[in-house]
């Protein structure tokens, strides 16, 4: 499972014109599901993302994690990640899981990150979805679990 964690200011996520998710400072994660990814890899995901120190301390140090600044989280699902580019000029999808355990873990993964962060918005799985954001920094990681 990869996701590609960016600190915001603020973030929105549009499906079909109509907003379907808006946060303030937190962080907006792309989350790619893989074919081997299970509840377990969408666990261990999450844990990394709501503990990963990107925030600034006092002393302007990333010292602090989204749960330390009670910080919000938009969770949108970005299968290209999981693209293979290493030949050719057009990426190759198949190293990404299919539709139905994508949905089934982004679905898992939300419902996890909702019982340990404050508020937890959403994209539309599956859906062509324009994403607005101020990165701060700017900041972005990718993460990746087995």
């Amino acid at each position: 499972m990869i996701g590609l964690i960016q600190r915001v200011a603020h973030a929105s996520v549009k499906a079909g014109g109509e907003i379907t998710g808006s946060i303030g400072e937190g962080i907006l994660v792309l989350l790619a599901v893989e074919p081997n990814d299970t509840e377990r890899s969408a666990e261990r995901l999450l844990d990394r993302i709501v503990g990963y120190r990107i925030f600034a301390d006092a002393n302007g140090k990333m010292n602090l994690s989204l749960k330390d600044v009670g910080g919000e989280l938009l969770v949108v699902s970005q299968f290209t990640l999981a693209a293979d580019t290493k030949k050719g000029m057009r990426p190759s999808f198949s190293s990404a899981a299919s539709p139905e355990l994508g949905e089934r873990l982004y679905d898992y993964f939300v419902d996890k990150a909702s019982k340990v962060v404050s508020n937890v918005q959403t994209g539309r799985f599956g859906a062509d979805m324009e994403v607005t954001l101020a990165n701060v920094g700017p900041t972005t990681f990718s993460l990746r679990v087995e």
